[in-house]
């Protein structure tokens, strides 16, 4: 026993430098379907009604590396097992120079189960009697197993170097009905495995040193019989041509050398030459076909445009990596064209601030832009100006009508160094950098929008307020471009964190083009302006939403209240969040203007706790939406709600009264919430809009914004919600309503007749 080990041992150091760059079957495909099959593989889940045999070949032919090697292969075929009483069985046989059952069929019910034990069986060495192993279920059957109306499949994992006959038991396994495997292990004899394997033989003979393969083509047999589900759909199987080789010791002659030998002749010796012999081992090939499982994956249809790289990130997820400017959109988008019809002046930060590296970086993704953007026939016209504590337009509106030209003059830019007077290139470009260049008397009829993109990557050392309420008189849209520790002064300067576009790295910045072509198209999209609407924000600020989430919805009304005229006769906005408690941030009449507006939102609490979404509508019915806090009769009123849908089980019914009295509920359900729950609160579709993430809410800020429109551009009902104080009836009435009241007096029940006589009466005295 210890020689051969010993030999074993030797066998390993002679062969162990071409074991791991040597496969022993190797598939014909290409790297990309090799990459399909072992994805597919991972798919594969057999829940039908299967007793599985696992036979494991534990000789000392197999050693103690090689038999962990196949219980792994038996771990991983579990993995897309179903095991269960009704559904697959699994049990284990071990031989060697006896067959030895390791546990039956019936032992255990669970996939953990199985795979915990397999991982406890102990290598038993000895020689390889496959054909005992045979006999033992041709006389024994599946120990555990059911009766014959269940398909019964037998795993061989062995390296088909048996010691005994095996035809014939193999035979007759198979003439019962048994469905056999012969899986190759260490330098397998595949002449042997051949005599196991079921017919077509192809199909049935595998290698476990591929064990993703293993399994795939194992798999793809047992659903081609129709006994276990196909994968997915859209998954195939296909054949691939793949070679198997096998290790074998072979005698050649290496030549003839003289030899003598006896003669019947006293003292006669005859002299011949004898052939000699040695021996060494060679791999014979053996041709076959194998079949294999493949499903389509998102980079099939080659989502990544422009020469990108589509690559697979697990089974169903890609990313693109993409050339340099079209790394904005998901799939490298084609290239771009500015097709709304614009004014578009570039306002480059040439200052010591910037610096000269950050100077022809921005000078750099303004080349890369032109060229991805404009063109031809792009109805658009471009300048370009540059500042310090000076401005100068080198570029004129209009000047050059071909790309060529233009970027001729961009390379002849330079750096200017000095101060950083921001404010004051503003105000300068409002004036000066969108002069007509048309003929005398030719005019646009309508005239473009004109936009300023400013690209800076230090902040003003003047004021910029004024200069940018100036452009803004001026009809400017105004883009800000910057570095990320620029955000806060960019969204001073825009008004508008949606018109602000921050970097990280120069590489970012490249990727942003597509980013900006998208905003400075967007920009004429009118938002909620003219509507009156009465709007309550419901925030949910409970514990299962964090603190750091909570800074991003806050965010995101902040960025939304942008897109509506705050005023008294347009429209209000209220805040309300809740947690451990409902709290009231701010009433509907409290903030008439945006600024104090959107500062009073930075300020909302995050609360913490346990929330309850059925309490805070309550509150926001009794305490918010009514004519004693500032809502206004007549105008469309509107209730959102932001959470992730913990505590919202009991909101069904707040929200229906909400509804019944004309108060729009537009529920916007962020990250894995749950819909069913949300939609009843919402009452429909249309009221429901799922954000995969708070990451993700500003990227539907449009969406919401036109649900709210087009509730706030409804028909109102005068009396829904009743603006009669004190139990009062609304009445309609020739198209306006009066309130009846009991024991109250004014045009909303809000006075009271017997405080009125009481003072009457004081006066009297």
């Amino acid at each position: 026993m210890n020689l051969i080990l010993f030999l074993e041992a030797v066998c390993v150091f002679l062969f162990g430098q071409v074991l791991p760059s040597f496969t022993f079957q190797e598939l014909y495909a290409s790297q990309e379907t090799i990459v399909k099959i072992s994805a597919a593989s991972q798919l594969m889940h057999c829940s039908a009604a299967l007793d599985v045999l696992l036979a494991l070949d534990g000789s000392h032919s197999i050693g103690k590396g090689s038999f962990e090697r196949s219980k792994y292969f038996a771990i991983k075929l579990c993995d897309a097992l179903a095991i269960g009483p009704d559904r697959v069985r699994v049990g284990v046989l071990q031989f060697s120079s006896a067959p030895q059952l390791e546990f039956s069929l019936d032992s255990f019910s669970t996939q953990e189960e199985v795979k915990e034990k397999i991982k406890k069986i102990i290598f038993k060495g000895g020689s390889t009697e496959t054909g005992l192993a045979l006999k033992y279920l041709l006389h024994k059957g599946f120990p555990g197993g059911r009766n014959s109306s269940v398909p019964q499949t037998l795993v061989i994992v062995t390296d088909g170097k048996s010691q005994g006959d095996i035809a014939l038991p193999a035979k007759q396994l198979k003439e019962k009905g048994v469905v056999v495997f012969a899986v190759g292990v260490k330098f397998p004899r595949w002449t042997e495995l051949h005599t196991l394997a079921s017919e077509p033989k192809d199909q049935y003979m595998l290698s476990a040193e591929h064990v993703d393969d293993a399994t795939n083509g194992l798999y793809s047999t047992l659903s081609s019989l129709a006994i276990c589900n196909a994968t997915a759909p859209g998954c195939r199987i296909e054949p691939h041509l793949c070679e198997r080789k096998t290790l074998e010791t072979i005698r050649e002659v290496t030549g003839n050398s003289l030899c003598w030998r006896g003669s019947k002749k006293n003292n006669a010796v005859f002299s011949s030459l004898c052939p000699f012999s040695s021996w060494k081992k060679v791999f014979i090939t053996h041709l076959a076909t194998c079949y294999r499982t493949v499903c389509p994956d998102p980079c099939d249809s080659q989502p990544c445009q422009n020469g990108g790289t589509c690559v697979l990130e697990g089974l169903d997820k890609y990313h693109c990596l993409c050339p340099i400017g079209f790394g904005g959109e998901a799939n490298c988008a084609p290239k771009l064209s500015l097709e709304c019809s614009v004014n578009l002046l570039f306002l480059l930060d040439s200052s010591s601030g910037t610096t000269l590296e950050g100077f022809l970086q921005a000078k750099a993704f303004l080349k890369r832009f032109v060229q991805a953007v404009v063109n031809m026939d792009s109805p658009v016209d471009v300048a370009v100006a540059q500042y310090s504590q000076e401005v100068e337009i080198p570029i004129q509106m209009g000047q050059y009508q071909d790309v060529p030209s233009l970027m001729k003059s961009l390379d002849r830019m330079r750096f200017t160094g000095g101060a950083t007077l921001t404010g004051r290139a503003l105000e300068y470009v409002a004036d000066h950098g969108f002069r007509a260049t048309l003929p005398s008397g030719e005019i646009h009829d309508p005239q473009p929008q004109r936009v300023v993109v400013l690209l800076t990557d230090s902040r003003s050392q003047d004021l910029v307020a004024g200069p940018v309420r100036y452009a803004r008189d001026q009809k400017l849209f105004l883009i800000g471009v910057g570095s990320e520790f620029l955000r806060a002064e960019l969204e001073e300067i825009t008004g508008n964190p949606k018109q602000v576009i921050t970097y990280s790295n120069p590489q970012d910045l490249f990727n942003k083009i597509p980013e900006l072509q998208k905003k400075i198209c967007s920009l004429q999209r009118p938002g909620c302006q003219s509507q009156s609407l009465d709007l309550v924000f419901l925030l949910d600020a409970s514990a299962t939403v964090g603190q750091v989430d909570f800074t991003k919805v806050r965010s995101f009304v902040r960025g939304s209240s942008l897109q509506f005229n705050i005023n008294r006769d347009v429209t209000q906005i209220g805040l309300v969040v809740y947690g451990s408690r409902v709290q009231t941030t701010f009433a509907l009449d409290t903030h008439p203007t945006s600024s104090n507006l959107l500062q009073a939102i930075n300020q909302a609490p995050y609360v913490g706790g346990a929330g309850s979404t059925g309490s805070a509508l309550l509150h926001v019915y009794d305490e918010v939406m009514t004519v004693q806090k500032g809502a206004r009769p007549g105008v469309s009123k509107a209730v959102v709600v932001i959470t992730e849908g913990t505590g919202t089980e009991d909101a069904v019914v707040p929200a229906q009264k909400l509804r019944r009295n004309g108060i729009s509920v537009l529920v916007i359900g962020v990250g894995p919430v749950l819909k069913e729950t949300l939609l009843r609160l919402a009452g429909s579709h249309d009221f429901l809009i799922h954000v995969p993430s708070y990451e993700d809410l500003e990227n539907y800020q449009d969406l919401f914004i036109e649900r709210i429109c087009e509730e706030a551009r409804k028909p109102v009902n005068l009396c829904k919600p009743s603006p009669c104080m004190n139990d009062g009836t609304c009445i309609l009435q020739n198209g306006s309503y009066r309130c009846e009241c009991r024991g109250w007096e004014g045009p909303h029940c809000e006075n009271s007749e017997v405080l009125k006589e009481g003072m009457n009466w004081a006066v009297t005295l």
